[in-house]
């Protein structure tokens, strides 16, 4: 029988063994701190995904990798470190790490981003316009060199699903528009401009109480937006006018965070960045009908917009597209070539567009 006292050294050297490989242990693994921020709640797909999707695949292919490293993450949501608008600026600062990136709200930055938002009528699949804008982002060096001018790694897209109208009022006929204020995003504005309505200025965040308050009669919006903007609540009516799925932005990281970080943390975070992109999409697609009919539920009207009058809205508008080219081809962007590029690919991918923004 062992000695008490020779149990209790054993009990020791074993107890000093397991501090010793914890020590180790903790040493081996590397802990990085990151921040992830967005302008908008986590009501919005892009958010939660962004906390539910792309954060969760970067902590599991780091532990597949072996956990050498891990990730402790701070999350700052719903404009709470970085104001939306001015994402990139946040991150590319260092006031957040990565995070959701709206290129609609920052065109100037981005101009080549914006294309789809130049050339309303085009397809409502999110996935197509997603890989058509990655597509060039990949062909196009100028629309890659945005991102890096401004201090950001592209790690993601994502494509808002089709546009409407969600009004005070219905529009059976382009007549309908006539003296009415509608509030539309950035590039969006360019919808309205000549159908009789004005454009006025706004973002998710503000359309509920513009409406409500009567600063617009309704707003050129998605339907996942809409519905968590509550936006059928004060414009009842849904103008199911497709004016297509939209390229709005993607995740990115501040670009001297991510190049000091150690390879394998690299690949997993670009790998979780694919992954959030096919997933935003299929969950994106998935929630349109839904939403849709939650919010007929509620009360709200669709009415169905003939093709002939989305004809003659799209006819109606000014050469939005040739214009936005021009403007960027004089400032040294290869904006006709984007343009050719994006509406060819529609086009090949079966889309019936009212009018060829390119001719």
């Amino acid at each position: 029988m062992t000695p008490p006292r020779f149990l209790t050294a054993a009990r020791a050297a074993a107890c000093a063994a397991c501090a010793l490989l914890a020590v180790s242990g903790a040493q081996a693994q590397q802990t990085f701190k990151l921040t992830a921020a967005a302008g908008h709640p986590p009501v919005f797909l892009w958010v939660k995904t962004l906390d539910e999707v792309f954060i969760p695949e970067v902590d599991k292919r780091l532990a597949a990798a072996g956990g050498k490293y891990r990730i402790e993450w701070t999350k700052a949501w719903g404009g709470t470190l970085v104001k939306l608008g001015s994402e990139s600026k946040g991150i590319a600062d260092g006031v957040a790490d990565l995070g959701v990136v709206s290129t609609i709200f920052e065109a100037p930055k981005f101009p080549l981003q914006n294309i789809s938002y130049y050339t309303p009528f085009g397809t409502d699949d999110i996935a197509l316009v997603s890989r058509t804008v990655a597509d060039l982002q990949k062909r196009i060096p100028a629309m890659a060199d945005a991102w890096t001018k401004n201090g950001l790694v592209y790690l993601g897209g994502m494509a808002l699903d089709s546009y409407h109208l969600w009004a005070k009022f219905p529009v059976t006929k382009l007549e309908d528009m006539n003296g009415k204020k509608i509030s539309a995003p950035g590039p969006s504005a360019n919808w309205v401009k000549g159908t009789g309505a004005v454009a006025v200025a706004g973002s998710l965040n503000t359309y509920y109480e513009d409406i409500k308050s009567g600063v617009s009669d309704g707003t050129l919006v998605f339907t996942t937006g809409a519905w968590g903007a509550k936006v059928h609540e004060v414009a009842p009516y849904i103008n199911k006018l497709n004016f297509g799925a939209m390229f709005a932005g993607g995740i990115a990281i501040n670009k001297k965070r991510f190049d000091k970080l150690p390879p394998e943390v690299q690949k997993a975070i670009r790998e979780a960045g694919d992954a959030w992109t096919e997933a935003y999409a299929k969950q994106q697609s998935a929630l349109v009908d839904a939403r849709l009919k939650e919010m007929v539920a509620a009360g709200a009207k669709i009415v169905e917009v003939s093709e002939a009058e989305r004809k003659r809205w799209a006819d109606a508008l000014s050469p939005v597209a040739k214009t936005w080219a021009a403007d960027a081809q004089s400032k040294g962007l290869p904006a006709d070539q984007v343009l050719q590029a994006y509406m060819e690919a529609l086009q090949k991918a079966g889309t019936r567009v009212p009018r060829d923004w390119s001719r």
